[in-house]
């Protein structure tokens, strides 16, 4: 067998799972395939080289990781419009002025990083590690703390062989760890509250969601929210929160008359999903936003739509869609 495909059939089962590894520490779907296949290019050219003292998924991680560090040396954050300001006071006021400089951060769809995997337990456990507030409170860290903080407590490596991987000692390594601890648990104290909507009545919940969104129903919207809830629609720098605000936002600016959106289910960082398409003046629905929610006691929390159609391509789903065609069942589901 020639070596490049003995490096192709060994390295391709641990794309899935060093795409996840490089999103956590990047925040950018994008981003982070440029660095897996950065990570590819690099250990195809030393493989001829590699002896075997660690195993080949431990050397690809190290790989993939200095490769995230340098990434990062530039562009070390990538924000949620909620973790840069307070939150909007007038919804029927103008918007925000835009902030182009902003790299802001991005969904991973849940196909690109479960793909081959077979072990529920595993793919929850993934999922959990995936989830949107995690990424979002991960960007507070500086890049060598998020570093050990993933290796260390998402993927279980050993204090010592983080500290082989960055080159440095065990009594760093977990310095940086109570450190990252600390700041993460201040950046998002209720991470441990959300979880995936697996039962019948939470995914009753996002069906009527996708329904009274579609109607423009902002009644049946409203009483889908909980109290506090959070909307936020990167890389629009407003936010709200609070049902009554979000409410009188959507039927001042989004909801202005039934049928303007159609809604197909997805997935995203291990939580339900919602690809929005917007109506044309020709009828056809394009492409619009991904809209990630967050869902804890019977209630919306936190939607954050992600404005970003270009967002479409990385989830398999098309750029236009027919009304007709807008229900079908699509990747993600």
């Amino acid at each position: 067998m020639a070596v490049s495909e003995d490096f192709a059939r060994l390295t391709d089962p641990l794309r899935p799972e060093l795409l996840a590894h490089c999103y956590r520490m990047l925040g950018s779907v994008h981003d982070a395939e440029d660095q897996v296949q950065e990570t590819m290019i690099r250990a195809w050219r030393s493989y001829g080289e590699f002896e075997g003292r660690a195993s080949l998924r431990t050397w690809l991680y190290r790989i993939a990781t200095n490769a995230c560090l340098r990434a990062l040396e530039n562009n070390s954050r990538r924000p949620l419009p909620s973790g840069l300001g307070g939150p909007g006071e007038y919804p029927e006021a103008p918007l925000a002025a835009a902030r182009p400089e902003i790299r802001w951060l991005q969904p991973i769809p849940d196909l690109l990083i479960t793909a081959g995997s077979a072990d529920p337990a595993d793919i929850v456990a993934l999922r959990q590690s995936m989830r949107l507030a995690l990424i979002a409170a991960l960007q507070y860290l500086p890049a060598r703390q998020r570093a050990v903080l993933i290796l260390h407590d998402v993927l279980r490596w050993r204090a010592a062989e983080v500290a082989d991987l960055l080159g440095t000692t065990t009594a760093a390594v977990n310095g940086m760890l109570r450190r990252a601890r600390a700041r993460l648990a201040h950046a998002a104290p209720d991470a441990d509250q959300i979880h995936e909507p697996a039962d019948p009545i939470d995914r009753a919940l996002l069906d009527r969601y996708a329904t009274a969104f579609e109607n423009a129903d902002i009644t049946a919207v409203m009483q889908l929210l909980h109290d506090d809830a959070v909307f936020e629609m990167p890389p629009e720098p407003t936010w709200f929160i609070g049902r009554e605000l979000i409410g009188r936002f959507l039927q001042a600016r989004v909801l202005t008359e039934p049928g303007r959106f159609q809604m197909i289910p997805t997935a995203a960082n291990g939580q339900p999903a919602l690809a929005a398409y917007l109506r044309g003046h020709d009828d056809a629905y394009r492409a619009h936003s991904i809209c990630v929610l967050t869902i804890a006691a019977s209630h919306v929390t936190r939607v954050t739509s992600f404005n970003d159609p270009s967002l479409f391509a990385v989830f398999g789903l098309p750029q236009t869609v027919l009304a007709a065609a807008a229900a079908a069942p699509v990747p993600g589901r």
